[in-house]
């Protein structure tokens, strides 16, 4: 079972699947370890696929029929290469960001795989969120001193556009049953209440509500 990506209806019927159950492989018909999927205004259905170790690591674009279109990146730290591609999102430019999370950096591609830049000054990002007015917001749960000397674990809030952080908010040492928090998953509502999920032993969820 897994490496594949499903489409359901809002009741829960199965509507597409990509990727062939158990089989891990970088061919257009298969994935090894997706871990993010984001689907452009018009349809087309990137997935990024690959979580480090021996898995891909490769932006795979569909149409929105589940035709294979595209892929692009490997392995490594040059511009479009990735070290666990781990979350997709879209700004209001169409522009694809990528949460390259083993080189501690964002990329941004257009949507035919085209490297426009990359930021390194969200951390090491897990999650990410992008609002209509062009807030990114990210997660970071693996900055060390070792894996990302200067930087902290949390959520950093910044321009989408410009790239620029305007706050952070910082991981506590210890979730209430003790064990060091593993942020990833981010959305963000209307009125900019921040929704975070984590992972790990002892999965929990929070709750950041803005200050009036």
């Amino acid at each position: 079972r897994g490496h594949q990506v499903f489409k359901f209806s809002p009741d829960g019927a199965l509507l597409m699947t990509l990727g062939k159950a158990g089989v891990a492989d970088q061919r257009s018909d298969t994935f090894n370890r997706p871990t993010s999927v984001v689907v452009a205004q018009n349809g087309d259905i990137f997935v990024a696929d690959g979580h480090g170790g021996d898995s891909n690591a490769r932006i795979v674009k569909f149409s929105k029929d589940g035709k294979f279109l595209t892929a692009w990146g490997h392995h490594g730290a040059a511009p479009g290469e990735f070290d666990t591609p781990h979350a997709l999102a879209f700004d209001s430019r169409g522009r694809l960001f990528v949460a390259d999370r083993g080189n501690n950096r964002i990329q941004i591609f257009d949507q035919t795989g085209k490297f426009l830049v990359e930021w390194k000054q969200f951390g090491r990002p897990s999650g990410l969120f992008i609002d209509a007015l062009d807030t990114l917001y990210v997660t970071d749960s693996q900055s060390t001193p070792e894996l990302n000397p200067g930087m902290s674990q949390g959520i950093r809030i910044g321009s989408a556009k410009t790239g620029k952080v305007t706050a952070f908010i910082p991981n506590p040492a210890k979730n209430p049953d003790g064990n060091p928090p593993t942020i990833e998953g981010i959305v963000v509502d209307a009125s900019g209440t921040i929704y975070v999920g984590e992972t790990g032993m002892h999965p929990v969820s929070r709750k950041y509500v803005r200050k009036r």
